[in-house]
């Protein structure tokens, strides 16, 4: 059986902190799915890990010369978003070939048990050129930056063969062919603009009264916008989500909640989190130059628009006022008076990250917000977590 094996080897998963610290690179949402969805919706196959001899090798997690079987493997790196051209190209390798992009970088590998050599080596032979433009996520900021256009990808891929469900007379709605509903979503008495972009209403998802929508905008299987929320596109709501206030091009994975009032934008929140009454980012400097954004191998420039990358499992404490560009490890519980500093390290107690959570404690914390989602914390995060707080 052929099968889809990621792998992040070559794609520096380090530069995309604290997201990578937590999950594979393709496990990433940007637009409405994650990579791993959009490659196996796309290609109609199964995935699998390659095993990489880390923390993160768990269940899917496979040593190609053991996966490869009778079938062939396609060998993806785990940052390359799929485009139709891409899917195209790749449908068309033979066993041995590979996809060489503009600069002679290989992405995708096509192999067979012929192809093997070794626990750690194949062997390929052609190499095919693709030249047209790869959607790639390099950094943080990327997931933002490209979910504009990734919204448009996923809602073609998602709703081409299916039909919306109504949407009731009580919103307004301006292009309502861009809209769709799936089943068990509710809006009602809303204001949804789709002429700048698709609106994607997830499985047994709500809007309350007196949302403002502005696309591309999409929600995720039982998320929630609180009474009153306005939103500009490109924003995304994973699964399970909970939204108030106002939300401008942002992203949140998943099980995530900024319930009340205060302003995110040009962010990325991982799952997990919880932002206080009255959070408030800054994604613009007050005197409009480059935003400076920490990583692990130094500062680097994330554009003139940045607000924050909130790892896994973190909060921040009512009225939290969060710096332009600043970066929020795993774990961390963030209060203190004034603007954030610009990086918070993984497991800080407080903004200035001088006192450490511990570790018992946040697993405590951290299963008692699963719970107000019917969620269990597993052995696999205890796992993750506890190699992050021992060596991070």
């Amino acid at each position: 059986m052929n099968k889809i094996i990621f792998t992040e080897e070559f794609c520096q998963p380090e530069d995309l902190h604290p997201f990578t610290l937590t999950r594979q690179l393709q496990d990433i949402r940007v637009g409405i799915l994650t990579i791993r969805e959009k490659w196996e919706r796309m290609l109609g196959l199964e995935s699998f890990d390659k095993k990489e001899d880390d923390y993160k090798d768990l269940q899917r997690s496979v040593h190609i010369d053991e996966a490869v079987g009778d079938g062939a493997c396609f060998i993806i790196h785990g940052n390359v978003l799929p485009t139709a051209a891409l899917v195209k190209a790749v449908r068309k390798l033979k066993n041995g070939e590979f996809i060489a992009a503009k600069g002679g970088n290989s992405i995708v590998f096509r192999v067979a048990k012929n192809d093997i050599e070794g626990r750690h080596k194949i062997k390929v032979g052609n190499a095919i050129n693709f030249d047209e433009e790869l959607k790639i996520i390099r950094y943080p900021w990327d997931i933002f930056q490209l979910n504009d256009w990734a919204i448009r990808q996923d809602f073609k891929l998602l709703t081409g063969k299916k039909k919306s469900q109504p949407l009731s007379k009580t919103n307004r709605v301006i292009k309502p062919s861009q809209v769709f509903i799936e089943k068990g979503a509710k809006v009602e008495h809303c204001i949804i603009n789709a002429a700048t972009g698709p609106v994607y209403i997830g499985k047994n998802a709500e809007l309350m009264e007196g949302c403002i929508i502005r696309g591309p905008f999409a929600m995720g299987e039982g998320a929630c916008l609180k009474l009153g929320t306005k939103v500009y596109g490109a924003t995304t709501l994973g699964p399970y989500c909970v939204v108030g206030g106002e939300i401008k091009n942002s992203v949140l994975f998943g099980f995530s909640n900024k319930a009340h009032d205060g302003y995110l934008g040009d962010s990325v929140i991982g799952e997990w989190c919880n932002m206080g009454a009255g959070t408030t980012n800054s994604n613009l400097k007050n005197n409009a130059s480059n935003v400076k954004v920490w990583m692990p191998k130094g500062e680097m420039t994330a554009g003139n628009k940045c607000g924050v990358m909130m790892g896994d499992y973190s909060r921040t404490a009512v009225n939290t006022a969060i710096n332009t560009g600043t970066v929020i490890g795993v774990s961390c519980n963030v209060f203190g008076a004034g603007l954030t500093p610009k990086y918070i390290p993984n497991f800080s107690w407080g903004s200035e990250g001088l006192n450490r959570y511990d570790f018992e404690k946040a697993l405590l914390d951290i299963e008692d917000w699963k719970k107000l989602k019917g969620r269990l914390i597993s052995d696999d995060e205890k796992s993750i977590l506890k190699y992050i707080f021992e060596k991070w």
